[in-house]
């Protein structure tokens, strides 16, 4: 299927219908809760807020008295979507650009708002809406935001793979109001807000690829140079993600470096804005204070399981597995997991995601006990972001991503052993020609 057909099949009229679709559903069919993982008390929660962008000239015409909600009821749903603005409305996601703070590993990155679990919080939803509150100082508990449901819940581990973090848990809220008060930003937190149009998240001209440094995942303990020598031997590893296109944006101006204090282009600068696109047109790179609006990592993940949840929706199809950047490597990765690809593509196709709770790697700065833990599956040791854990539920469906992660990382560790000692016979066959040709020429 090409682009415009699936830009077509997205349209703003027909993806109204659908997430109607989507949010009845996901209201009706709640996911189960994760337990903790043993020596891990820690649980996060995180809110996708949608709302609905109306279209000119509806904006100056609208009656919000109609589309006050509160609590879910089918009929308010349908009362809701049935309005004329809603129906020729823009739907819409809301994402935070975390605020840049030094020795924070997940500085300036894409997210959704939401937190840790406190002592006070009666629930892993109420955390959420506590978090949002307190990042953007959006109140989740209005008439005009009504709570839908909530989406495949997810352990999160360190990049060892084998020291759980938390559980971290999504939930879905709708706004029925279009002009919410104005939001006010925690600078020490949230550096800016995005609306996105739900078009963008779909459309397939905007995948990209994040870089992350493979070296610094696997050698966090060791010197520099165990780093620079893995660093060599594997490259970055590439992850999916998504160009944001915002449709509002909202910036804390009291944030540091809101405003640049240097004219001069330094010659890293340079290097990363002119050079690294010309040699790596579909690859974004992006410094570690400066970056751009990439949706990538766990939040990417909650979209994914989120949006293939729309009727006529095959969102996994535009997502990519997590591969290196040596072209041998990646080559070899390609080849070992095709077929454990190809077949949960048709899993998903023809049964829908029968997956074990989704692992992926978070945080090493929230200090957890250090107990080493074993999942009840595969991982990568040092890469994160995959393994499994067999729910306790067996039939429950975890998600997408953690269907289509299951298994990859066992393979891909595979792929690194077979590249390491192909390139290591290829190195001594030449040095042996080489000292062959030294000895016969003497």
């Amino acid at each position: 299927m090409n682009d415009s057909s699936e830009l077509a099949k997205h349209s703003a009229p027909r993806l109204i219908e659908q997430l109607k679709s989507l949010l009845s559903g996901l209201h009706d069919n709640p996911y189960p809760a994760v337990p903790n993982p043993p020596a891990c008390k820690k649980r996060a929660s995180v809110a996708l807020i949608l709302r609905i962008r109306p279209t000119f000239p509806d904006e100056a015409t609208i009656d919000h008295s109609a589309s006050n909600q509160g609590l879910f009821t089918h009929e308010s749903l349908n009362s809701f979507f049935n309005l004329p603005w809603v129906q020729r409305g823009d739907p819409e996601i809301l994402f935070i650009k975390r605020a840049a703070r030094e020795g924070d590993r997940w500085t300036s990155h894409v997210a959704l708002p939401g937190g840790k679990h406190e002592e006070g919080d009666q629930s892993d939803m109420a955390t959420s809406i506590r978090e949002t509150l307190e990042e953007i100082g959006l109140d989740l508990t209005t008439e005009h935001s009504t709570f839908i449901g909530n989406l495949p819940e997810r352990v999160v581990t360190t990049s060892w793979g084998t020291v759980p973090l938390m559980v971290l848990c999504p939930f879905v809220f709708l706004l029925t109001r279009y002009d919410i008060p104005p939001l006010r930003l925690q600078p020490s937190e949230v550096s800016s807000v995005h609306w996105v149009s739900m078009r963008a998240l779909l459309a397939p001209s905007l995948r990209t690829y994040e870089r992350a440094d493979v070296a610094d995942r696997l050698a966090r303990r060791g010197g520099g140079f165990l780093r620079s020598i893995l660093r060599l031997m594997l490259g970055q590893m590439l992850f999916a993600a998504v160009r944001l296109i915002p449709s509002e944006s909202i910036y804390c101006s009291s944030v540091p470096g809101f405003i640049p204090l240097h004219t001069t282009i330094s010659l890293s600068t340079f290097v990363e804005e002119a050079i690294v696109p010309l040699l790596s047109r579909d690859v974004t790179s992006s410094s570690k204070y400066d970056r751009p609006l990439l949706l990538w990592g766990l939040t990417h993940g909650i979209m994914t399981d989120f949006l293939d949840l729309l009727p006529t929706s095959n969102t996994f199809k535009l997502w990519t597995w997590p591969t290196f950047s040596p072209w041998d490597l990646r080559i070899i990765v390609w080849l070992m997991t095709y077929r454990l690809h190809s077949r949960k593509v048709q899993e998903l196709e023809f049964k829908g995601p029968q997956s074990p709770t989704i692992i992926e790697e978070g945080l090493d700065t929230l200090g957890v006990q250090k107990t080493r833990w074993q999942p009840h599956g595969v991982h990568m040791d040092g890469l994160g972001l995959g393994g499994s854990q067999r729910a306790s539920n067996q039939a429950a469906s975890a998600g997408t991503i953690g269907h289509l992660l299951e298994g990859h990382y066992d393979l891909m560790r595979r792929a690194v052993v077979v590249t390491l000692m192909m390139r290591l016979g290829f190195g001594a066959g030449v040095l042996a020609l080489v000292l062959r040709r030294i000895r016969s020429r003497r």
